[in-house]
């Protein structure tokens, strides 16, 4: 099994405390998602913070006619620090999300680290290289272009 790296760094122009509020929250994970992605948080998270053990189960859209139920555990998290998801039931063979986030006085920087693999052997390294690894990178750039617009400089 090929296991891919995404690894994404973005400065937040906020408090460690401002942004660890932010992105523990799960029902943030909506507001950085591409639209077209059609992404729907099925579990009731309103109000609830990320913490280890919690599951979350969505549904995602990642093509036309291309929807996956999807579910997540946070398996580790350190308040203010990092917390990781990983996929129990999903789209990938694989999936381990860390999101790091680290004071540097008057901004943050958050380090996602995404380590990840394809199911059906040769045909899903076809498919990643043909289409998935674009869309992941896609998907990060649009957060980073939305969290910019949330954490202004």
């Amino acid at each position: 099994m090929k296991v891919y790296t995404l690894e994404r760094q973005t400065i937040l122009n906020t408090s460690l405390d401002k942004a660890w509020e932010y992105f523990s929250r799960p029902e943030n994970l909506n507001e950085i998602t591409p639209d077209d992605m059609q992404f729907r948080i099925l579990t009731n998270v309103s109000g609830k913070k990320m913490h280890a053990g919690m599951i979350i189960n969505y549904r995602i859209q990642p093509a036309p006619f291309m929807s996956f139920g999807w579910t997540t555990e946070i398996s580790q998290s350190e308040d203010k620090h990092f917390f990781v998801d990983e996929q129990r039931f999903g789209p990938y063979a694989f999936w381990h999300h860390q999101h790091i986030f680290e004071d540097k006085g008057n901004h943050v920087l958050m380090t996602d680290i995404v380590n990840y693999a394809m199911p059906f052997g040769p045909l899903g390294r076809i498919v990643h290289a043909l289409w998935v690894k674009k869309k992941l990178q896609g998907i990060f750039d649009y957060r980073t272009t939305v969290i910019n617009r949330i954490f202004p400089s």
